[in-house]
């Protein structure tokens, strides 16, 4: 019986009460909504009470903008603006990481592709199966 209690007790302090504990979002609540939506073009913007806001707009030939903003859990105001078209997706905001600036190439791989330019392999023959 002792080893059932120490059981139980163990499994109610392993259970996941995530769904029992609420997040202040949880109640947040549509302050602002528009959409207007036509065969060939959209429109729609949103606003919460937690500080969430987006808008996007499209037309039908494929291009989409739009923006998102939100608070991070670390407190930080995020902006997000994007552009959806026939090159993709493409974000831009201060949070998102940037690569790199390219490196020049160097001269030992130029002067090895100017080798290749001036001195092409031979085709090889052709082979019968």
């Amino acid at each position: 019986m002792k080893y059932f209690i120490v059981l139980a007790l163990v499994a109610a302090a392993a259970a996941d009460v995530s769904h029992i504990v609420r997040h202040a979002d949880a109640d947040a609540q549509i302050v602002k909504q528009d959409s207007d939506v036509f065969p060939d073009q959209y429109q729609y913007s949103y606003e919460s009470s937690n500080g969430i806001a987006g808008q996007e707009s499209g037309v039908l030939k494929n291009v989409g903008r739009g923006s998102n903003s939100y608070i991070s859990p670390e407190g930080e105001h995020i902006q997000l603006s994007y552009v959806a078209d026939e090159n993709g997706y493409q974000p831009q905001g201060s949070h998102l990481p940037t690569p790199p600036p390219p490196q020049p190439i160097p001269d030992y791989i130029i002067r090895s592709l100017e080798y290749i330019a001036a001195h092409p392999p031979a085709p090889e023959p052709a082979r019968r199966a």
